[in-house]
C-alpha cells in the first residue's frame, strides 16, 4: 500500500473524528437553552432543568392552522401560561426560535421574517448571548460571558402569574409597570380587553380593568392579605412590598412552584388554579368574582351590594334611590342620593352647636369603597380627623392599614358575613336619631350606671365584712398584707418597676383567661401536657371547652425572665399580624401566675425536627427552604413592613415554631424591642439573647439593629443546611463553632460537606451553595458588611444574580462570651442578665 494511500486514510480519519465530536458536543448543549447553534424549529421544544415547563412550538385546539411559540406546563392538558408571537401566528410549519445577529430572540418564519423579537438593545451579539427556560417558567436571555439577564419573560406578563413573578406600578409616574394581559379567547392568545395590576392611585390593591374601567378590585393590603376579599387563603404565598421611592410590587412566593398559579381568563375573571394529579386537570381553588357583588360598583354610589340577599343591592341609612335606578329590574348601578344634607354643608355656623353636628353610622364585616386615602391618624384619632373635615364622607380603622378616610361617594361597598372591616360613613345629625332620642338614652344610661355602682359598693362593703370575720383579711404566707382585691386580674401588683395603671393599660386590649379555665384545659398543666421549658417557663398544650387546641406559656416563678419580659411580649406580638409569625389569643395573670396563651403548632419548634436525627429526614430541601423563606417574611414584615419596627433579639431554631404543614411562625417576643420611626440602632447595658445567635456588636458593645437579628437569621440558615447546632462544636477539634468551620471548609472549596447528609440534595446543589452564601454574609463581623433582610430574601430567591464575597464571619476563631455558671445550654436558653463590656 502506497504512502499517499495511507495519507488519505488518515485525513479521513481526521475528518470523521472531528464530525463525530462536533456531533457530540451538540448533543450535549443543555436541554433547557437555546443559542445560536442550538435553535429551536417547529415542531420541536426545549424542557426545563427538572421538566416542570416546556418551551417551543404549539397550536390550539381548534385552530391547528395557526403556530404560536409559548411557556406551557409539562403536563398531560396543554396549559400555556405565555406566548411570544400572541398578534403574529405563524400559518405553517416552517417557524424557527433563534438567536439574531443583533443577540436578541427572535422567532422567524419560513421566508426569514421576523415575527417576534425580545427588541432589546445590548452590545452583544449573537455568539455571546443565549437563553435558558428556568423551571419558574421564566425564560431569560442572557450574556453568556457575564451572565447578566438581558431580558426576561416575567417582566412580561400575560394572562397567567406564575411563582417568582411581580406585578408593579410607580405611584408617581405610572411607568415601567407591569401589568397581567388576559387573551382575546381561549382559542386566541392575542391582547384581550381585560388587564390586571396594582392600582396607581391608592392604597396598595389589585385591579382588574375592563378597558380603562375597573372590573374588579381586591381591597387594599394590611401586610399579611388584601381585605377586600371574604376568603382570605386565597391570598396564600401573594405579598406586597414597596422600595420606599414610589415603586409597589406584588409577587408571588409560593413554595410549590410547579402546581399553582393564578389566571385571569378572557373574560376577566381571575382564578387561583392548582392541578390534580388524580384528575388530570386543574381545579380553581378561588375565583375573584364568585357573586354579583364581586363585580365593581355592582350597585352604584352610596349603595351596599349583599349577595345573601333577594334584592342585591340596598341604599345606605340616610340615603335614597336616584330616580334613575331601576331597583326591581337589576339595573343598580346609578345608586343613591342623601335624603338630608350634611349639618357642615348646609349652614357651617352650625357645626360648633353642641349636639348638631354630623355623625357617623358604622356597618360591620364590609367591603370597604373604592379610593380610600391613608391617614397618618391613630384609632382614636380617626373619626375626629375625618369629622373636623366637611368633605370626609366616611372613614374606617383596620390593623396593618391604619386609618383610611373617603372624600366625595362611597362606591364599591359589599356585605360580608364575616371578616371584612368596621366601616363608618358620615350623616346628618337628624339621621342619628334625633335630640329626643338621644336624651332618652342618657337618663337609661345614667340610671344604669348609678344603680351599678350602688350594687357594687355594697358588695364590696359585705366582703370586706365577711373578710374580716373570717380572718382572710390580714397577711399570706409571706408576710405580705393580702389586698381584698389581689386576685382580681388587673389589680394584682407584680413588680417594683411597673405601676397597676401601666398593666391594665397594656392587658386590656386582649383577651384574659380564667386560672380555672386554663387548669382545666391542660389537666392541672400535668405533665404529659407539658411541651417543653424555656428561659421564660414550661409550655403546656391544652384544649378548651370550645375544642381550640392552645399553647400555655407559664411563667416559672425561678425564672429570671419577670414581668417586664411578660409584659414586652403582650404589647409587642398582640399589635403583630402575619402568617409568619405566632398568635397570641390571650393572658391570664391571677393567683400569683403570668401566663400567655398562643395558638398550639403541632409540630413544635424546628429544633425539635433538625436536630433529631429520625426527623431530620423529614426535612428535605424543600421543606428547609420554605422554612428558611418564611424565617425570612417574618423578619421582614417586623423591620419594615408592620407599623412597628421590631427587633426580635433571640431568633433561633427553638423560638422557629412549625404548623402542620411545616410552615414557620417566629415565635417568643419577650426579648423584642419597638423602634421610634427615625431609630435604626439603640445601646443596652442589659443584654440579652442566646449565645451563639448574638452578633459581635450586641454580646460585647449592647448595640443592637435589625442587623443583629439578620446575624441570628445568617446563624439560622448554616444550622438548617448543616442539620447540626451552633452549640455542637463546642468541645469539637473541627473547629470551635459552626460558624468556624463553615469558613473553614469556605476557605478550603469544600463547602459542599457542610450539607446535611440525611438531606438529598439531587438536583438542589447550587441554591443550597447559595444559602450557605448568604449565611455566611449575614454572619459577617461588621454589621455594615451584613445585607438587611430583604436584600438576603433577594440573594436567596436569585433576584439578584452576582453574590459579594464574604469577608472572616465573627467568632470565627474563639468564644468571645463564656457559659455561665448555671448549666445552661448554649442554644437552649435564653440569657437575660449579661453585663455588656
Amino acid at each position: 500500500m502506497g504512502l499517499s494511500l495511507w495519507r488519505e486514510i488518515i485525513q479521513i480519519l481526521q475528518v470523521t473524528v472531528i464530525f463525530t465530536s462536533c456531533f457530540c458536543l451538540k448533543s450535549f448543549v443543555a436541554e433547557n437553552t437555546i443559542d445560536l447553534n442550538n435553535p429551536v424549529t417547529d415542531p420541536g421544544n426545549i424542557t426545563s432543568k427538572n421538566g416542570v415547563f416546556r418551551l417551543g412550538f404549539f397550536s390550539l385546539s381548534n385552530n391547528n392552522n395557526f403556530r404560536y411559540v409559548g411557556i406551557w406546563y409539562n403536563v398531560p392538558k396543554l396549559t400555556v401560561v405565555w406566548v411570544a408571537n400572541k398578534d403574529k401566528p405563524l400559518n405553517d410549519s416552517s417557524g424557527l426560535l433563534t438567536i439574531s445577529k443583533d443577540g436578541n430572540l427572535v422567532v422567524l418564519n419560513g421566508k426569514k421574517d421576523v415575527l417576534w423579537s425580545s427588541n432589546v438593545s445590548y452590545k452583544a451579539s449573537a455568539i455571546n448571548t443565549s437563553a435558558l427556560l428556568q423551571d419558574s417558567g421564566n425564560l431569560i436571555l442572557q450574556d453568556a460571558s457575564s451572565g447578566k439577564a438581558i431580558w426576561q419573560s416575567f417582566e412580561h406578563v400575560s394572562n397567567s402569574f406564575l411563582v417568582g413573578m411581580r406585578l408593579s406600578v410607580n405611584m408617581n409616574s405610572n411607568k415601567d409597570e407591569i401589568k397581567s394581559t388576559s387573551w382575546r379567547s381561549n382559542e386566541d392568545p392575542s391582547f384581550g380587553v381585560f388587564t390586571m395590576g396594582m392600582d396607581p392611585y391608592n392604597l396598595p390593591q389589585v385591579v382588574v380593568w375592563n378597558g380603562s374601567l375597573p372590573y374588579w378590585r381586591s381591597g387594599p393590603w394590611n401586610g399579611q392579605f388584601f381585605i377586600g376579599k371574604q376568603s382570605r387563603g386565597s391570598y396564600h404565598g401573594l405579598d406586597v412590598t414597596d422600595d420606599k421611592q414610589g415603586n409597589v410590587f406584588m409577587g408571588f412566593t409560593y413554595s410549590d412552584v410547579s402546581l399553582k398559579y393564578f389566571l385571569l381568563d378572557s373574560d376577566g375573571v381571575l382564578k387561583y388554579r392548582h392541578w390534580v394529579e388524580g384528575k388530570q386537570d386543574w381545579e380553581d381553588l378561588w375565583l375573584a368574582q364568585e357573586t354579583e357583588c364581586d363585580f365593581y360598583g355592582r350597585c352604584g354610589l352610596f349603595a351596599m351590594c349583599n349577595p345573601k340577599n333577594l334584592q342585591l343591592c340596598s341604599c345606605l341609612k340616610g340615603f335614597e334611590p336616584n330616580e334613575s335606578a331601576e331597583w326591581n329590574s337589576g339595573n343598580f348601578t346609578s345608586g343613591c342620593k342623601r335624603l338630608k344634607p350634611l349639618e357642615c354643608q348646609r349652614n357651617s355656623s352650625q357645626v360648633q352647636e353642641v349636639g348638631k353636628r354630623d355623625g357617623f353610622l358604622k356597618l360591620g364585616t364590609v367591603k370597604i369603597p373604592d379610593f380610600s386615602v391613608w391617614s397618618s391618624g391613630l384609632e382614636d384619632e380617626c373619626q375626629s380627623q375625618c369629622l373636623n373635615n366637611c368633605s370626609c364622607t366616611a372613614y374606617a380603622y383596620y390593623e396593618g392599614i391604619g386609618c383610611m378616610q373617603w372624600d366625595g361617594g362611597l362606591i364599591d361597598l359589599q356585605q360580608f358575613s364575616n371578616n371584612g372591616a368596621d366601616f363608618y360613613f358620615r350623616v346628618a345629625h337628624s339621621e342619628l336619631g334625633g335630640d329626643k332620642k338621644k336624651q332618652k338614652n342618657v337618663v337609661i344610661a345614667i340610671t344604669v350606671t348609678v344603680s351599678t355602682v350602688v350594687v357594687a359598693i355594697a358588695a364590696c362593703l359585705f366582703w370586706f365584712w365577711v373578710t374580716k370575720r373570717s380572718g382572710k383579711y390580714g397577711t399570706n404566707n409571706s408576710g405580705l398584707i393580702r389586698h381584698p382585691f389581689k386576685n382580681w386580674p388587673l389589680f394584682s401588683d407584680y413588680s417594683k418597676d411597673m405601676s397597676e395603671n401601666s398593666m391594665t393599660k397594656k392587658v386590656e386590649e386582649l383577651p384574659l383567661f380564667d386560672f380555672e379555665q386554663l387548669l382545666i384545659a391542660t389537666n392541672h398543666f400535668h405533665l404529659a401536657n407539658k411541651l417543653g421549658e424555656g428561659g421564660f417557663g414550661p409550655v403546656y398544650k391544652g384544649k378548651l371547652q370550645d375544642g381550640q387546641l392552645i399553647a400555655v406559656k407559664r411563667l416559672s416563678s425561678c425564672s429570671s425572665q419577670g414581668l417586664e419580659e411578660f409584659m414586652n411580649e403582650v404589647m409587642v406580638i398582640s399589635k403583630l399580624q402575619h402568617r409568619n409569625l405566632v398568635k397570641l389569643l390571650g393572658c391570664c395573670i391571677e393567683r400569683e401566675e403570668k401566663m400567655l396563651v398562643y395558638e398550639l403548632m403541632p409540630n413544635k419548634g424546628l429544633d425539635a425536627f433538625l436536630f433529631d436525627s429520625p426527623k431530620q429526614e423529614l426535612l428535605d430541601w424543600r421543606k428547609r427552604a420554605n422554612i428558611i423563606e418564611g424565617v425570612g417574611r417574618g423578619l421582614l414584615y417586623l423591620h419594615r413592613d408592620s407599623r412597628l419596627k421590631i427587633i426580635h433579639r433571640d431568633l433561633k431554631a427553638s423560638n422557629i415554631l412549625l404548623d402542620e404543614e411545616l410552615n414557620p411562625k417566629i415565635s417568643d417576643f419577650g426579648m423584642a424591642r419597638i423602634f421610634g420611626g427615625n431609630e435604626d440602632q439603640a445601646r443596652t447595658m442589659r443584654v440579652v439573647g442566646t449565645y451563639g445567635y448574638m452578633s459581635p456588636e450586641y454580646a460585647m458593645h449592647g448595640r443592637f439593629s435589625e442587623k443583629s437579628d439578620v446575624f441570628s437569621y445568617g446563624m439560622l440558615l448554616l444550622e438548617i443546611v448543616s442539620g447540626r447546632r451552633n452549640s455542637s462544636f463546642y468541645n469539637s477539634e473541627q473547629s470551635i463553632s459552626l460558624i468556624g468551620y463553615t469558613w473553614k471548609l469556605w476557605n478550603s472549596g469544600d463547602i459542599a460537606e457542610l450539607i446535611d447528609p440525611k438531606m438529598s440534595k439531587e438536583g438542589f446543589e447550587m441554591e443550597i451553595l447559595r444559602c450557605i452564601h448568604v449565611g455566611l454574609l449575614c454572619v459577617q463581623d461588621s454589621a455594615k458588611d451584613r445585607p438587611p433582610i430583604s436584600t438576603a430574601l433577594s440573594m436567596l430567591s436569585s433576584e439578584i444574580d452576582h453574590l459579594p464575597q464574604p469577608n472572616k464571619p465573627a467568632f470565627a476563631e474563639a468564644h468571645v462570651v463564656q457559659e455561665g455558671n448555671d448549666g445552661c445550654s448554649a442554644n437552649q436558653f435564653t440569657i437575660t442578665m449579661v453585663e455588656a463590656r
